[in-house]
């Protein structure tokens, strides 16, 4: 077995200190493999490589490392296995509890960023893409072949770990998450094993790979099914300046809109809610994109306005399939060109909503609704009296984002809940709550917390004491208590299982991955 957490983060924070510099050097020594860059406290380039996208966590990786070729990574994971350390793998670096660090002090990090080669299949409508690539360059490579495949809207963010725990887009109604086109996976195990997986090659640990990946292997490369891009797309903004019993009666009405059996799966949607404009009101949009036909859109929500009160304004920006891509990012796809940020901002909400500066230290939490019980009366009331009373006094930069999962048609509620570890099949509604440090300076204030914690308390308290919440772990968050059932539900046991077998020593442990 690995040394327990608190040891082995004890013992390497001091790992430069008196007495150690032997097992430091010998490390060093063992990281030096030809044509791969190592980085060790203290190096140049070495705090730029360790820093977290969310500065609210402050974490020293014993070492970061560059490799190139799934044999590179086969040997480091084998020392860190040797070394007993555990093992993080980082594609774009985005978790908001610094998973690709590993989560706490002394993992040894393998920066993804080399692997970046991609290679699309036209004819079958296909592409091998690096586990290191981001979703903007990957967008850009499929527009050359006149193809595109379900993602989120972020530019920056790495394919690995959005395809590891989901991948929600506005075309996921569509075309499903991210994990659900999934086709194969190349990948090295806790031993250095390199093997593949997919339904016909190791199929448990294919099914296991979508929905908690990073437990179980380090993904070098993924085959994704492709699709041939909407002729056209229309993104739409609806905005409404709600007080409390408007702003719960809207949520109502729109899962009521959602429900609709002839909603189409081309319509991709969220509610969007940020400080209103006086304290007790909501300022609540509905935003995302139509994959249509442009004449069409108006028809569709109409049903949904016409049971609203009257709206308080509306954009829509027509355009065709790379350029809505590119609307949605709010920055460029080609993320060679521009440099990453560490902010709490998702691009889209920023370009659109924000009304106040990003910050980079924050607190992210996360509830998914189950379809067959929907938030009732009294849990949506509490839900936007919080939004419209507290979150107009709060000391932090927030914003809600009620994304539209399920409903009539939904390729996401179409895949059986068996079919990948990922457990959410039946949900209506996945909610990500964000809260930043205001000013941006540390450290974060406790008030942030309370502000998310006693919203999200208030929506479960006012339901049903068997309501079958869930949440998701591409929002990941470091102080869900329940996090097994939460975020994995029925489906751990079998998860927990198949990590004794493949990794029973914990060479690749988070803090909430799946672990005993």
């Amino acid at each position: 077995m690995l040394v327990p957490r608190t040891i082995c983060a004890a013992a390497l924070s001091v790992v430069f200190g008196v007495g150690v510099y032997a097992a430091a050097d010998s490390l060093r020594s063992e990281l030096t493999l030809p044509g791969v860059q190592s980085l060790f406290p203290g190096d140049a380039g070495y705090a730029n490589a360790s820093r977290a996208f969310n500065l609210r966590f402050t974490l020293e990786p014993v070492a970061v490392v560059f490799p190139s070729t799934p044999q590179e990574l086969s040997e480091i994971v084998q020392i860190g296995h040797k070394n007993r350390l555990r093992v993080a793998a980082r594609s774009g670096g985005h978790s908001y509890i610094a998973n690709g660090l590993g989560g706490e002090n002394g993992t040894l990090v393998v920066d993804m960023a080399r692997f970046t080669n991609i290679t699309v299949n036209p004819e079958a409508r296909t592409a091998i893409v690096g586990s290191g690539n981001r979703l903007g360059d990957i967008a850009l490579a499929l527009n050359d072949y006149g193809l595109g495949t379900a993602h989120g809207t972020c530019p920056y963010v790495g394919i690995g770990g959005h395809s590891s725990y989901g991948g929600f887009g506005f075309t996921s109604r569509m075309w499903g998450l991210t994990l659900d086109n999934v086709l194969s996976l190349e990948l090295v195990l806790a031993n250095g094993t390199i093997t593949k997986a997919s339904k016909d090659i190791n199929p448990d640990l294919f099914w296991a790979m979508r929905g908690a990946g990073p437990s179980f292997a380090i993904t070098t490369a993924i085959e994704l099914a492709a699709y041939p891009a909407p002729a056209s797309v229309l993104i739409f903004q609806y905005n409404w300046q709600l007080n409390v019993d408007q702003a719960a009666d809207a949520l109502s009405t729109f899962e009521t809109f959602s429900n609709k059996p002839d909603l189409s799966p081309e319509f991709g949607a969220e509610i969007v809610l940020t400080r209103g404009a006086i304290a007790g009101n909501v300022s609540w949009g509905l935003t995302g994109a139509w994959h249509g036909d442009p004449n069409l859109l108006n028809d569709t929500v109409a049903p949904f306005l016409n049971a609203m009160p009257p709206l308080h304004g509306v954009t829509f920006t027509p355009g065709n399939w790379i350029e809505s891509v590119t609307v949605l990012a709010g920055s460029t796809l080609n993320t060679s060109s521009a440099p990453d940020y560490t902010d709490t901002c998702d691009s889209f909400h920023f370009l659109f909503y924000a009304t106040s500066e990003c910050a980079s230290r924050f607190y992210a939490k996360s509830l998914v609704t189950p379809a067959a019980s929907p938030m009732n009366d009294a849990a949506r009331k509490a839900f936007m009296s919080h939004v419209a009373f507290q979150g107009f006094t709060t000391n932090t930069s927030w914003f809600f984002q009620i994304e539209l999962y399920g409903g009539a048609n939904s390729k996401i509620n179409a895949v059986p809940t068996d079919a990948t570890a990922f457990v959410h099949r039946s949900s209506t509604f996945t909610i990500q709550f964000y809260a930043s440090s205001f000013n941006n300076a540390p450290p974060y204030p406790d008030s942030g917390f309370t502000f998310l914690d006693d919203l999200v308390d208030g929506i479960t308290s006012n339901s049903p004491k068997d309501w079958d919440y869930g949440a998701y772990t591409n929002y990941m968050e470091d102080k869900l208590v329940d996090f097994k059932q939460r975020y994995y539900g029925s489906h751990y046991p079998r998860l927990l299982a198949l990590k004794k077998s493949l990794d029973p020593t914990g060479v690749f442990d988070f803090p909430v991955g799946i672990d005993d």
